[in-house]
Protein backbone atom coordinates (compact mmCIF):
# COMPACT_ATOMS: atom_id res chain seq x y z
CA UNK A 1 0.00 0.00 0.00
CA UNK A 2 1.65 3.33 -0.98
CA UNK A 3 0.83 6.78 -2.53
CA UNK A 4 -1.46 8.93 -0.64
CA UNK A 5 -2.86 6.30 2.04
CA UNK A 6 -1.28 5.04 4.87
CA UNK A 7 1.10 2.06 5.27
CA UNK A 8 1.84 -0.25 7.84
CA UNK A 9 4.58 -0.72 9.71
CA UNK A 10 6.98 -3.86 10.23
CA UNK A 11 6.97 -4.98 14.04
CA UNK A 12 10.05 -6.75 15.07
CA UNK A 13 9.38 -7.55 18.92
CA UNK A 14 7.69 -10.02 20.31
CA UNK A 15 6.06 -7.73 23.32
CA UNK A 16 4.12 -5.61 20.58
CA UNK A 17 1.70 -7.87 19.52
CA UNK A 18 1.22 -8.76 23.26
CA UNK A 19 0.55 -4.79 23.29
CA UNK A 20 -1.48 -4.30 21.22
CA UNK A 21 -3.85 -7.67 21.35
CA UNK A 22 -3.79 -6.18 25.12
CA UNK A 23 -5.18 -2.85 24.11
CA UNK A 24 -7.82 -4.25 21.80
CA UNK A 25 -9.60 -6.34 24.48
CA UNK A 26 -8.85 -3.39 26.90
CA UNK A 27 -10.76 -1.13 24.39
CA UNK A 28 -13.74 -4.23 24.15
CA UNK A 29 -13.85 -4.56 27.91
CA UNK A 30 -13.57 -0.26 27.81
CA UNK A 31 -16.57 -0.49 25.81
CA UNK A 32 -18.84 -2.93 27.36
CA UNK A 33 -18.17 -1.74 30.84
CA UNK A 34 -18.97 2.27 29.74
CA UNK A 35 -21.31 1.76 26.12
CA UNK A 36 -23.13 -1.63 26.98
CA UNK A 37 -23.24 -1.64 30.99
CA UNK A 38 -22.98 2.42 31.22
CA UNK A 39 -20.42 2.92 34.10
CA UNK A 40 -19.28 6.07 34.86
CA UNK A 41 -16.47 7.46 32.80
CA UNK A 42 -14.66 10.20 31.89
CA UNK A 43 -13.21 11.87 28.68
CA UNK A 44 -9.65 13.76 29.71
CA UNK A 45 -6.63 15.10 28.12
CA UNK A 46 -3.15 13.04 27.82
CA UNK A 47 -2.09 16.08 30.41
CA UNK A 48 -4.23 14.80 33.01
CA UNK A 49 -4.34 12.80 36.45
CA UNK A 50 -5.79 9.82 35.20
CA UNK A 51 -4.25 8.34 37.89
CA UNK A 52 -7.39 9.46 39.89
CA UNK A 53 -9.58 7.90 37.74
CA UNK A 54 -7.70 4.23 37.84
CA UNK A 55 -7.89 4.66 41.85
CA UNK A 56 -11.53 5.61 41.81
CA UNK A 57 -12.12 2.27 38.93
CA UNK A 58 -13.52 4.79 36.88
CA UNK A 59 -12.56 3.82 32.65
CA UNK A 60 -11.02 6.99 31.38
CA UNK A 61 -10.85 7.52 27.43
CA UNK A 62 -7.89 10.00 27.04
CA UNK A 63 -8.85 12.30 23.80
CA UNK A 64 -5.62 11.74 22.38
CA UNK A 65 -6.19 7.71 22.05
CA UNK A 66 -9.38 8.31 20.61
CA UNK A 67 -8.37 10.83 18.13
CA UNK A 68 -5.70 8.49 16.99
CA UNK A 69 -8.05 5.24 17.16
CA UNK A 70 -10.26 7.09 15.18
CA UNK A 71 -7.51 8.57 12.60
CA UNK A 72 -6.45 4.61 12.38
CA UNK A 73 -9.83 3.94 11.51
CA UNK A 74 -9.52 6.49 8.64
CA UNK A 75 -12.48 8.48 9.57
CA UNK A 76 -10.95 11.97 10.05
CA UNK A 77 -11.91 13.30 6.87
CA UNK A 78 -15.43 12.78 6.49
CA UNK A 79 -15.87 13.72 10.40
CA UNK A 80 -13.50 17.71 9.78
CA UNK A 81 -15.98 17.98 6.82
CA UNK A 82 -18.92 17.85 9.42
CA UNK A 83 -17.50 20.50 11.54
CA UNK A 84 -16.23 22.46 8.15
CA UNK A 85 -20.38 21.79 7.49
CA UNK A 86 -20.82 23.25 11.11
CA UNK A 87 -19.34 26.26 10.61
CA UNK A 88 -16.17 25.88 12.69
CA UNK A 89 -12.50 27.29 11.09
CA UNK A 90 -10.51 24.99 9.11
CA UNK A 91 -7.38 25.99 11.22
CA UNK A 92 -8.87 24.23 14.08
CA UNK A 93 -6.45 22.06 16.06
CA UNK A 94 -7.12 18.64 14.75
CA UNK A 95 -5.46 15.83 17.49
CA UNK A 96 -7.61 17.70 20.35
CA UNK A 97 -10.95 17.98 18.16
CA UNK A 98 -11.32 14.45 16.53
CA UNK A 99 -13.23 13.75 19.22
CA UNK A 100 -15.84 16.55 19.21
CA UNK A 101 -16.25 16.19 15.49
CA UNK A 102 -16.88 12.71 15.60
CA UNK A 103 -19.75 13.59 18.20
CA UNK A 104 -20.90 16.33 16.05
CA UNK A 105 -21.53 14.11 13.14
CA UNK A 106 -24.28 12.06 15.63
CA UNK A 107 -23.49 8.99 13.15
CA UNK A 108 -23.49 5.83 14.92
CA UNK A 109 -23.07 3.73 11.98
CA UNK A 110 -19.71 4.86 11.23
CA UNK A 111 -18.40 6.08 14.62
CA UNK A 112 -16.01 4.04 16.77
CA UNK A 113 -18.46 1.91 19.26
CA UNK A 114 -21.23 3.95 17.53
CA UNK A 115 -20.32 7.17 19.46
CA UNK A 116 -19.61 8.19 23.22
CA UNK A 117 -22.48 8.07 25.66
CA UNK A 118 -22.48 10.74 27.91
CA UNK A 119 -19.28 10.49 30.40
CA UNK A 120 -19.17 11.77 33.84
CA UNK A 121 -17.26 14.68 33.69
CA UNK A 122 -14.75 16.30 30.67
CA UNK A 123 -11.04 17.04 32.10
CA UNK A 124 -8.39 19.00 30.29
CA UNK A 125 -5.85 21.47 31.63
CA UNK A 126 -6.08 25.02 29.81
CA UNK A 127 -2.87 24.74 27.98
CA UNK A 128 -3.99 26.75 24.90
CA UNK A 129 -6.70 29.33 24.14
CA UNK A 130 -8.57 26.22 21.98
CA UNK A 131 -8.77 23.81 24.52
CA UNK A 132 -11.20 25.58 26.66
CA UNK A 133 -13.59 26.00 23.57
CA UNK A 134 -13.40 22.44 22.28
CA UNK A 135 -13.72 20.83 25.91
CA UNK A 136 -16.87 23.05 26.22
CA UNK A 137 -18.69 22.73 23.19
CA UNK A 138 -17.56 18.66 23.55
CA UNK A 139 -19.50 19.01 26.94
CA UNK A 140 -21.98 21.17 25.79
CA UNK A 141 -22.54 18.58 22.68
CA UNK A 142 -22.74 15.52 24.84
CA UNK A 143 -23.86 16.84 28.17
CA UNK A 144 -21.57 16.39 30.48
CA UNK A 145 -19.36 18.61 33.04
CA UNK A 146 -16.44 20.47 31.58
CA UNK A 147 -13.58 20.24 34.63
CA UNK A 148 -10.95 22.66 33.53
CA UNK A 149 -7.41 22.46 35.04
CA UNK A 150 -5.09 25.50 35.50
CA UNK A 151 -2.23 25.65 33.37
CA UNK A 152 -0.28 28.47 34.99
CA UNK A 153 3.09 30.55 33.92
CA UNK A 154 6.15 28.44 34.83
CA UNK A 155 9.12 31.03 35.49
CA UNK A 156 11.54 28.35 36.59
CA UNK A 157 13.79 28.16 33.47
CA UNK A 158 15.79 25.18 33.35
CA UNK A 159 16.72 23.83 30.37
CA UNK A 160 18.45 20.85 32.11
CA UNK A 161 15.08 19.90 34.51
CA UNK A 162 15.32 16.57 33.26
CA UNK A 163 18.56 15.86 35.19
CA UNK A 164 16.83 16.09 38.47
CA UNK A 165 12.83 16.29 37.82
CA UNK A 166 12.57 13.34 39.59
CA UNK A 167 14.10 13.92 43.05
CA UNK A 168 13.54 17.98 42.73
CA UNK A 169 10.35 18.07 41.51
CA UNK A 170 9.49 21.02 43.80
CA UNK A 171 12.10 23.64 43.04
CA UNK A 172 11.68 22.37 39.08
CA UNK A 173 7.65 22.48 38.72
CA UNK A 174 7.40 25.59 41.88
CA UNK A 175 5.74 24.94 44.96
CA UNK A 176 2.71 27.50 43.71
CA UNK A 177 1.76 25.63 40.75
CA UNK A 178 1.92 22.00 42.76
CA UNK A 179 -0.08 23.57 45.44
CA UNK A 180 -2.66 24.59 42.59
CA UNK A 181 -2.81 21.61 40.94
CA UNK A 182 -3.12 19.15 43.98
CA UNK A 183 -6.21 21.90 45.33
CA UNK A 184 -7.92 21.56 41.75
CA UNK A 185 -7.30 17.64 41.65
CA UNK A 186 -8.74 17.60 45.45
CA UNK A 187 -11.92 18.89 44.24
CA UNK A 188 -12.03 16.76 41.04
CA UNK A 189 -11.70 13.98 43.59
CA UNK A 190 -14.77 15.32 45.48
CA UNK A 191 -17.09 15.81 42.61
CA UNK A 192 -16.20 12.48 41.43
CA UNK A 193 -16.82 10.81 44.77
CA UNK A 194 -19.95 12.88 44.23
CA UNK A 195 -20.81 11.70 41.04
CA UNK A 196 -20.32 8.03 41.25
CA UNK A 197 -20.38 7.09 45.07
CA UNK A 198 -16.71 5.52 45.04
CA UNK A 199 -14.43 6.28 47.42
CA UNK A 200 -10.80 7.56 46.86
CA UNK A 201 -8.80 5.12 48.46
CA UNK A 202 -5.01 7.03 49.32
CA UNK A 203 -3.18 3.84 50.35
CA UNK A 204 -4.33 2.68 46.69
CA UNK A 205 -3.03 5.73 45.08
CA UNK A 206 0.42 5.63 47.27
CA UNK A 207 0.78 2.25 45.81
CA UNK A 208 -0.26 3.12 42.42
CA UNK A 209 2.44 5.72 42.36
CA UNK A 210 5.21 3.69 43.21
CA UNK A 211 4.48 0.91 40.91
CA UNK A 212 4.46 3.56 38.65
CA UNK A 213 7.77 4.50 39.28
CA UNK A 214 8.69 0.79 38.81
CA UNK A 215 7.01 0.84 34.91
CA UNK A 216 8.81 4.00 34.42
CA UNK A 217 11.92 2.89 35.48
CA UNK A 218 12.17 -0.11 32.87
CA UNK A 219 10.93 1.89 29.70
CA UNK A 220 13.75 4.28 31.25
CA UNK A 221 16.37 1.28 31.21
CA UNK A 222 14.93 0.49 27.28
CA UNK A 223 15.37 4.08 26.55
CA UNK A 224 18.99 4.07 27.33
CA UNK A 225 19.46 0.71 25.95
CA UNK A 226 18.32 1.48 22.35
CA UNK A 227 20.47 5.09 22.73
CA UNK A 228 23.40 3.52 23.74
CA UNK A 229 23.38 0.35 21.09
CA UNK A 230 24.95 0.90 17.32
CA UNK A 231 22.92 -0.27 15.09
CA UNK A 232 19.60 0.81 16.61
CA UNK A 233 17.75 -2.94 17.95
CA UNK A 234 14.06 -1.14 17.74
CA UNK A 235 12.48 1.11 15.28
CA UNK A 236 10.30 3.87 16.82
CA UNK A 237 7.49 1.36 15.11
CA UNK A 238 7.74 -0.82 18.25
CA UNK A 239 8.84 1.78 20.56
CA UNK A 240 5.94 3.79 20.31
CA UNK A 241 3.25 1.08 21.12
CA UNK A 242 5.55 -0.56 23.56
CA UNK A 243 5.74 2.65 25.99
CA UNK A 244 2.41 4.18 25.13
CA UNK A 245 -0.28 1.48 25.22
CA UNK A 246 1.37 0.31 29.11
CA UNK A 247 0.98 4.54 29.89
CA UNK A 248 -2.73 4.37 29.70
CA UNK A 249 -2.74 1.32 32.25
CA UNK A 250 0.23 2.54 34.38
CA UNK A 251 0.85 1.59 37.28
CA UNK A 252 -0.98 -1.51 36.58
CA UNK A 253 0.05 -5.08 37.04
CA UNK A 254 -0.31 -5.59 33.63
CA UNK A 255 1.49 -2.21 32.74
CA UNK A 256 4.75 -3.08 34.94
CA UNK A 257 4.77 -6.59 33.76
CA UNK A 258 4.88 -5.52 30.18
CA UNK A 259 6.94 -2.72 30.90
CA UNK A 260 9.75 -5.50 32.26
CA UNK A 261 9.23 -8.09 29.34
CA UNK A 262 9.79 -4.78 26.61
CA UNK A 263 13.35 -3.91 28.51
CA UNK A 264 14.18 -7.25 28.55
CA UNK A 265 13.48 -8.02 24.99
CA UNK A 266 15.61 -4.99 24.01
CA UNK A 267 18.34 -6.32 25.95
CA UNK A 268 18.51 -9.27 24.22
CA UNK A 269 18.31 -7.53 21.32
CA UNK A 270 20.96 -4.98 21.89
CA UNK A 271 23.04 -8.50 23.39
CA UNK A 272 22.21 -10.10 19.77
CA UNK A 273 23.45 -7.20 17.85
CA UNK A 274 20.05 -7.47 16.03
CA UNK A 275 19.78 -4.29 13.88
CA UNK A 276 16.41 -2.48 12.99
CA UNK A 277 18.62 -1.98 9.45
CA UNK A 278 21.93 -3.69 9.48
CA UNK A 279 23.08 -0.82 7.09
CA UNK A 280 22.35 1.67 9.32
CA UNK A 281 23.91 4.82 8.28
CA UNK A 282 21.68 7.90 9.36
CA UNK A 283 20.28 7.99 12.92
CA UNK A 284 16.93 10.05 12.82
CA UNK A 285 15.47 11.70 15.46
CA UNK A 286 11.03 12.17 15.06
CA UNK A 287 10.01 15.25 16.90
CA UNK A 288 5.83 15.59 17.28
CA UNK A 289 3.07 13.15 17.81
CA UNK A 290 2.61 10.11 15.78
CA UNK A 291 1.78 9.69 12.48
CA UNK A 292 -0.95 7.60 13.53
CA UNK A 293 -2.56 7.17 10.17
CA UNK A 294 0.60 6.29 8.15
CA UNK A 295 3.11 4.34 11.04
CA UNK A 296 4.90 2.67 7.91
CA UNK A 297 6.53 5.92 7.02
CA UNK A 298 8.88 5.73 9.89
CA UNK A 299 10.37 3.00 8.11
CA UNK A 300 10.33 3.55 4.33
CA UNK A 301 13.51 4.88 3.86
CA UNK A 302 15.23 1.94 5.77
CA UNK A 303 16.67 -0.37 4.01
CA UNK A 304 16.89 2.57 0.77
CA UNK A 305 19.28 4.73 2.49
CA UNK A 306 20.04 2.85 5.97
CA UNK A 307 17.87 5.93 7.61
CA UNK A 308 16.50 4.75 11.07
CA UNK A 309 14.23 6.58 13.04
CA UNK A 310 15.77 6.16 16.92
CA UNK A 311 14.19 8.43 18.54
CA UNK A 312 10.25 9.56 19.15
CA UNK A 313 9.95 11.29 22.41
CA UNK A 314 7.54 8.83 24.14
CA UNK A 315 10.16 5.91 25.64
CA UNK A 316 12.53 8.62 26.74
CA UNK A 317 9.58 11.31 28.42
CA UNK A 318 8.97 8.27 30.50
CA UNK A 319 11.62 8.52 32.79
CA UNK A 320 12.19 12.39 33.97
CA UNK A 321 8.64 13.25 33.23
CA UNK A 322 6.89 10.48 35.23
CA UNK A 323 9.21 8.87 37.54
CA UNK A 324 8.82 10.82 40.98
CA UNK A 325 9.67 10.46 44.82
CA UNK A 326 7.13 10.58 46.95
CA UNK A 327 8.67 12.62 49.34
CA UNK A 328 5.49 11.87 51.77
CA UNK A 329 3.25 13.76 49.22
CA UNK A 330 2.17 11.57 46.98
CA UNK A 331 -0.43 13.87 45.55
CA UNK A 332 2.14 17.01 44.90
CA UNK A 333 4.83 14.27 43.68
CA UNK A 334 1.17 13.47 40.95
CA UNK A 335 0.89 17.49 40.55
CA UNK A 336 4.57 17.49 39.48
CA UNK A 337 4.30 15.30 36.95
CA UNK A 338 1.24 16.74 35.14
CA UNK A 339 2.03 20.76 35.88
CA UNK A 340 4.57 20.69 32.87
CA UNK A 341 3.57 17.81 30.83
CA UNK A 342 2.67 19.50 27.62
CA UNK A 343 5.59 22.44 28.54
CA UNK A 344 8.18 20.44 28.83
CA UNK A 345 7.29 18.78 25.19
CA UNK A 346 6.35 22.19 23.35
CA UNK A 347 8.10 25.16 24.82
CA UNK A 348 11.46 26.91 25.26
CA UNK A 349 13.74 26.40 26.98
CA UNK A 350 12.38 23.17 28.26
CA UNK A 351 11.99 21.53 25.01
CA UNK A 352 15.13 22.43 23.33
CA UNK A 353 17.58 21.77 26.02
CA UNK A 354 16.03 17.95 26.49
CA UNK A 355 15.78 17.06 22.62
CA UNK A 356 19.73 18.48 22.38
CA UNK A 357 20.34 16.42 25.22
CA UNK A 358 18.51 13.27 23.97
CA UNK A 359 19.96 14.14 20.06
CA UNK A 360 23.78 13.79 21.94
CA UNK A 361 22.94 10.73 24.09
CA UNK A 362 21.57 9.06 20.81
CA UNK A 363 24.12 9.75 18.33
CA UNK A 364 21.17 12.03 16.33
CA UNK A 365 22.00 12.64 12.41
CA UNK A 366 19.09 14.49 11.83
CA UNK A 367 15.58 15.55 12.73
CA UNK A 368 12.53 15.74 10.96
CA UNK A 369 9.68 17.91 13.11
CA UNK A 370 5.54 17.72 12.85
CA UNK A 371 4.71 21.14 12.35
CA UNK A 372 0.84 20.08 12.46
CA UNK A 373 -1.31 23.17 10.86
CA UNK A 374 -3.58 24.99 13.71
CA UNK A 375 -2.10 23.05 16.74
CA UNK A 376 -0.94 25.78 18.38
CA UNK A 377 0.79 24.04 21.19
CA UNK A 378 2.89 21.75 18.98
CA UNK A 379 4.03 24.65 16.93
CA UNK A 380 4.53 26.81 20.21
CA UNK A 381 8.43 25.72 20.44
CA UNK A 382 9.49 24.75 17.26
CA UNK A 383 11.21 26.72 15.54
CA UNK A 384 13.89 27.69 18.35
CA UNK A 385 14.80 23.94 19.35
CA UNK A 386 15.28 23.43 15.03
CA UNK A 387 17.48 26.52 15.86
CA UNK A 388 19.24 24.65 19.14
CA UNK A 389 19.71 21.35 17.50
CA UNK A 390 21.00 23.05 14.48
CA UNK A 391 23.83 25.10 16.19
CA UNK A 392 24.33 21.34 18.23
CA UNK A 393 25.26 19.93 14.33
CA UNK A 394 22.01 18.52 13.93
CA UNK A 395 19.91 19.71 10.80
CA UNK A 396 16.10 20.02 11.25
CA UNK A 397 13.41 19.63 8.54
CA UNK A 398 9.84 20.47 9.41
CA UNK A 399 6.79 18.77 8.20
CA UNK A 400 3.78 20.63 7.49
CA UNK A 401 1.40 17.95 8.24
CA UNK A 402 -1.06 16.37 10.72
CA UNK A 403 -0.83 12.93 13.42
CA UNK A 404 -4.41 12.21 12.70
CA UNK A 405 -5.48 14.30 9.57
CA UNK A 406 -4.28 12.77 6.63
CA UNK A 407 -6.29 14.79 3.58
CA UNK A 408 -3.20 16.70 3.25
CA UNK A 409 -0.20 13.50 3.75
CA UNK A 410 1.27 11.35 0.83
CA UNK A 411 2.91 8.93 2.13
CA UNK A 412 5.68 8.53 -1.55
CA UNK A 413 5.91 12.17 -1.32
CA UNK A 414 6.69 13.01 2.23
CA UNK A 415 9.09 9.88 2.18
CA UNK A 416 10.44 11.29 -0.64
CA UNK A 417 10.85 14.76 0.37
CA UNK A 418 12.79 13.18 3.89
CA UNK A 419 15.16 11.77 1.07
CA UNK A 420 16.04 14.66 -0.38
CA UNK A 421 16.65 16.63 2.59
CA UNK A 422 19.14 13.92 3.74
CA UNK A 423 20.90 14.29 0.49
CA UNK A 424 20.96 18.11 0.75
CA UNK A 425 22.68 17.64 3.92
CA UNK A 426 25.32 15.15 3.06
CA UNK A 427 23.94 12.39 4.56
CA UNK A 428 23.50 9.81 2.18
Amino acid sequence: MSGAGGVRSRKDLACTAAATAYQKAFGAELKRRVVEQGEPFAIAQADTPHEIFHVLDIPVISNQWWSAYISAKQLSASYFSVMADEGYPSGNCKYCSLGLACTLANDPATAPWGGLPTPTVLVARLTCDGIQQVFGQWAAALGAEFFPLEAPAWTVHDGAWFEHSSERWETIYQAERIALLAEEMRDLIALLERKTSRRFDEAKFVRLMERINEQEGYIAEAAALVGAARPCPVSIADQMPNTMIPQWHRGSDWAVAHARRFRDEVAERVQAGTAVAPNERIRLMWIGAGIWHDPGFYQALEQRLGAVFVWSMYMPFAGPQYIRALHGRPLDALASRICAMNEVLHLPPWMNGWMVSEARRCGIDAAVMLIPPGNRLSQSGTRLTAQALDAAGVPVLMLDADMVDAQRWDHDGMVGTVARFLAERGLT
